[in-house]
């Protein structure tokens, strides 16, 4: 069970981040043989970061994914400013695949990104 969510308003500090997670961006389309493409992941550089994992609150997906309908469980990542994640991105954590749905750079200072992520179920 993931922890409930901190209020997005504060900065999350380094301590807090105690969860390691690989953070992986699309790599190149590779052909399936039926003149199709698969998708195939690559770990970005650094490719693991330590982020804080907690289940959204109400207050957390009205401030991040306002004005959309989230109807899957969802989690806030708060993790160092990394340029490549995307919503493109994905997460990988203890076998668990999180999509990222929102990624936030609050203020714009490049520190600090806040993500909504939904569990990606296999």
């Amino acid at each position: 069970m993931i922890a409930p969510g901190p209020s997005l308003a504060r900065r999350t500090p380094a301590g807090q981040r105690v969860h390691l997670i690989t953070v992986q961006g699309p790599g190149a389309p590779v052909p399936d043989g039926d003149g199709g493409y698969t998708q195939t992941w690559a770990d970005l550089d650094p490719p693991q970061l330590k982020a804080s994992i907690t289940n959204a609150t109400a207050r957390d997906l009205e401030l991040l994914a306002a004005g959309t309908v989230i109807s899957q469980a969802a989690y806030v990542l708060t993790m160092p400013y990394h340029p490549q994640i995307t919503t493109a991105a994905r997460v990988l954590f203890r076998g668990r695949v999180l999509a990222l749905t929102s990624v936030a750079n609050r203020e714009e200072r490049n520190v600090q990104l806040v993500c909504l992520a939904t569990e990606v179920l296999p």
